[in-house]
């Protein structure tokens, strides 16, 4: 390879190298996000809707500490999506409302596989 070559490789490895660290470190928060609003939907069908809230709660803290990280390689429109739907899911926990609070639940893991989704490096994502 030339040397002048070298220097635009290195740089288009670099931005493989991120690319899909990028993939894996998303797929593994979403996963964890979506581990844990399980937890809080299981412990409201048991009736147990401070624990729930709880749970919620943890997982909205877990979910802020990234949200930097969020904003800089996501979409705003599907993290801030993700961002009320937290916020409509405590307030449902806050209300007791099963129905509404589970239904906010599943859109919740919904937007948060879609947000792995579309940070996955896949040749889907690429063209």
């Amino acid at each position: 390879m030339k040397k002048g070559c070298l220097l635009p490789a290195a740089v288009l490895a670099a931005i493989l190298a991120f690319a899909v660290w990028n993939s894996r470190a998303m797929q593994a928060d979403t996963d964890r996000w979506r581990a844990q609003l399980h937890q809080a939907d299981i412990l409201a069908q048991s009736g147990d809707w401070t624990g729930a809230a709880a749970a919620l709660s943890a997982s909205y803290d877990d979910w802020s500490a990234r949200q930097t990280y969020l904003h800089i390689v996501s979409e705003h429109d599907a993290v801030d999506d993700a961002e009320a739907m937290y916020h409509r899911s405590a307030a449902f926990a806050a209300a007791r409302e099963p129905s509404e609070f589970r239904a906010e639940l599943s859109d919740l893991q919904d937007q948060l596989r879609l947000l792995a989704e579309m940070e996955r490096f896949s040749i889907k994502n690429i063209l």
